[in-house]
């Protein structure tokens, strides 16, 4: 089919041409155009018995009428045809009639045809919002998300951003009000601000149990994050260029095994930015990508003058393939769900990494052995190089063993 439909894949409203569409809906359109053909024929050569008739203008007007309804049943078709191609497609699924719908939701999702009508280049005639499928499921949420004075300061609402985030709701709608502002002081220069605080009023701390930095030094964030926070004189000064077991590599040696050199890399997880921080020490782009779970991390990382990416992993990595030469996952890879999941993640991954560039895994906990063994099984399928594979235990706060992976792979070229 030449005709342009919106297709929801990763959880986005995006266009698409489709060339590909439902083999029903196209058994549909088949049997809708070789119909009105045959009635088109049907008018156009009937010759009626008494050629007396044939001039008659009442004969006349009547067969003018017979090609108008059939012209307006073509296209009535083909709007029905359209309408159920859009249902197949399932991208329709927001039902704006609901009652309590805020009205900025139904400004933002309502439909813009393009003025000069198809065009040409890309086969577009209309312009539709882009907001995650998803959010069908939480429309309450999403509603109130959206509730707000036009033109008017935003409502101190991150934390109900997020939690819509962390449903699959992404990427959320746009709004029309002005985000709250929360003045950066003592920002230092660049490269300074890699391993320098700044005032803990730079951090917006709504919606967080931790008020302070200390707060969030004390705590465990999360399995990356142990005191993460403590840049001056805590253990992330030592990490990755001072060796504390056999699974903690070494930045320099992983980079020494670079094939045509690591100038851009992908932090999954990026926690507090010391690993993307260290990279950058070396020259190498990094971009960390990671939430605001329990801690203003994004804040935190741009503080460090690092570049932050507000992303879920359940989201499609918003980056051309093959672009990368690096990414490093930690505990990013421990998906919950079945194992599909988990597989997904790792073809996203594999589509930005570019031939020869490097998959660094460090310290992945292995809760159990069939979570290692599907792991493991897993990276095998694609074919990586092992360039270095470690598998340790190491002594938690408890004193029990856990075991962990790391490893360097680097991906093949394929053909």
């Amino acid at each position: 089919m030449g005709s342009v439909s919106l297709k929801v894949g990763d959880g986005t409203a995006r266009f698409k041409r489709a060339s590909v569409c439902s083999s029903a809906v196209n058994v549909l359109m088949l049997f809708s155009v070789i119909i009105t053909n045959i009635f088109a024929f049907y008018a156009f050569t009937y010759h009626p018995t008494k050629l007396h008739h044939y001039h008659n203008p009442k004969s006349i007007a009547l067969i003018s009428e017979k090609v108008s309804l059939i012209l307006r049943e073509i296209d009535s078709s083909q709007k029905k045809l359209a309408q159920m191609e859009k249902e197949v497609l399932g991208y329709e699924s927001i039902d704006l009639s609901r009652p309590n719908i805020a009205n900025e939701l139904k400004e933002y999702l309502k439909h813009h045809e393009l003025p000069l009508g198809k065009d040409s280049r890309t086969g577009i005639t209309e312009m539709m919002a882009s907001v995650g499928h998803s959010c069908e499921k939480s429309m309450d949420l999403l509603s109130q998300y959206m509730s707000y004075k036009v033109n008017g300061p935003c409502p101190d609402d991150w934390s109900l951003g997020q939690k819509l985030i962390l449903r699959g709701c992404e990427p959320l709608p746009r709004r029309r009000c002005f985000a709250k502002t929360t003045p950066k002081v003592d920002l230092q220069p660049f490269p300074f601000s890699l391993w320098k605080n700044v005032s803990e009023k730079s951090f917006s701390w709504s919606g967080l149990g931790c008020k302070n930095l200390s707060c969030l030094n004390s705590k465990k964030l999360n399995k990356d994050c142990i005191g993460c926070f403590n840049i001056v004189n805590g253990y992330v000064t030592q990490i990755y260029v001072k060796a504390k077991g056999k699974n903690d590599f070494l930045i320099d040696d992983v980079l020494a095994m670079g094939s045509g050199g690591i100038r851009v890399g992908f932090d999954i997880g990026g926690g507090s930015g010391t690993f993307a921080a260290r990279m950058t020490e070396r020259n190498v782009t990094m971009v960390p990508a990671t939430l605001n779970v329990d801690a203003p991390f994004n804040e935190f990382i741009a503080a460090r003058g690092l570049f932050p990416l507000y992303l879920s992993l359940d989201h499609r990595f918003p980056f051309y393939d093959n672009v990368f030469d690096l990414v490093h996952v930690a505990n990013g890879l421990d998906v919950s769900g079945r194992l599909e999941k988990l597989e997904f993640l790792m073809f996203d991954i594999d589509r930005i990494l570019r031939a020869g560039g490097l998959f660094w895994v460090d310290n992945f906990h292995c809760y159990n052995d069939d979570k290692k063994r599907a792991l493991t099984r897993l990276l095998e399928r694609f074919g990586y190089k092992k360039l270095k594979w470690v598998v340790g235990e190491k002594i938690n706060s408890s004193g029990k063993s856990e075991v962990y992976l790391s490893a360097v792979l680097q991906k093949p070229v394929r053909v």
